[in-house]
């Protein structure tokens, strides 16, 4: 148990390696700092990242999950997103920012993607009034965006370390949106499928970590619903000018519970136990779950 002066927004291990276990946090004063568990009075890597808190953080190429450096992804109320890497201090690797003249949005999540070779590798960053912006680390450019006209509470790609495949963005209106991420069309970006899930906010989405076509989602009325995604029997057509373009698929309800009255704000899968899963909602309960029968969807 640590206790340190300022509130704590968000944290990852996604950075750094199993043996490591270094904890990188994004505060409410704009701060991100990397702890060493072991020796924790000190940060082993702190940058005054925004000048507002930090409302998400995402970590790769740590824990044997993606190829190329060892990075961390901040997304905040100043409206950027900024890529660290703690080997080079005080300013980050990527900045991006709303461009002049532009309102600034409040960034709520951030995930990071594509990250199967050295070279490539993207960040999604999901906004308070629904844009979803995809961010390409090799040309260092904003490759692809939308906007799905509700805040987005959560973005997850189903595998950071493969060929991007598929993205989920959850949102405060109880949708869920499933884009298929393997071709962009030049005009129409990724084909998607959306789904009125929850009556409440969906606060977050995790898929399983040995089956990237199930994932879970978790509600403000204080449930969790499980889901399968089928691919449809083609993933891409040509269009009339010949340019292929994305086909959705559908998602199907497996299972959903309602745990408690309060929403359940935090989520994640045990990458080692099949069907292992923890929980943390408004009603400050840390709840351990158990889903079976996995290997049969």
């Amino acid at each position: 148990k640590i206790e340190k002066a300022k509130p704590l927004k968000c944290g990852t291990f996604g950075a750094t390696s199993l043996q490591q276990r270094y904890l990188a946090t994004g505060d409410f004063g704009g701060n991100l700092c990397v702890w060493n568990l072991e020796a924790p009075e000190i940060p082993v890597y702190s940058v005054k990242g925004h000048k507002e808190i930090i409302n998400s953080i995402d970590g790769v190429g740590g824990l044997g999950i993606g190829e190329g450096a060892p990075e961390i992804v901040t997304g905040s109320r100043d409206g950027t997103v900024k890529v660290w890497d703690p080997r080079q201090k005080d300013t980050p690797v990527a900045n991006m920012e709303p461009v002049q003249g532009e309102s600034k949005r409040d960034c709520w999540t951030v995930a990071f993607g594509n990250a199967y070779n050295q070279e490539e590798r993207v960040v999604c960053a999901g906004y308070d009034n629904g844009d979803i912006k995809l961010f390409d680390l090799k040309t260092m450019s904003l490759r692809w965006e939308t906007n799905i006209k509700n805040g987005v509470c959560s973005v997850e790609f189903d595998r950071k370390d493969v060929n991007m495949n598929k993205l989920v963005a959850t949102s405060l209106e109880g949708k869920f949106h499933v884009f298929d991420m393997r071709t962009q069309h030049p005009t129409k970006g990724f084909a998607s499928v959306s789904e009125k899930a929850h009556k409440s906010t969906i606060w977050q989405v995790r898929h399983l970590p040995q089956n990237r076509d199930i994932f879970m989602t978790s509600g403000g009325a204080g449930s969790l619903h499980l889901w399968k995604y089928e691919y449809p029997a083609q993933r891409s057509k040509k269009d009339s000018e010949g340019a292929e373009m994305g086909v959705a698929g559908s998602v199907s309800l497996l299972q959903n519970v309602t745990l408690s009255t309060q929403p359940i704000s935090s989520l994640d899968w045990s990458p080692d136990k099949k069907g292992l899963c923890v929980c943390g909602a408004f009603d400050q309960t840390l709840r351990v779950l158990i889903v079976t029968k996995l290997n049969k969807v």
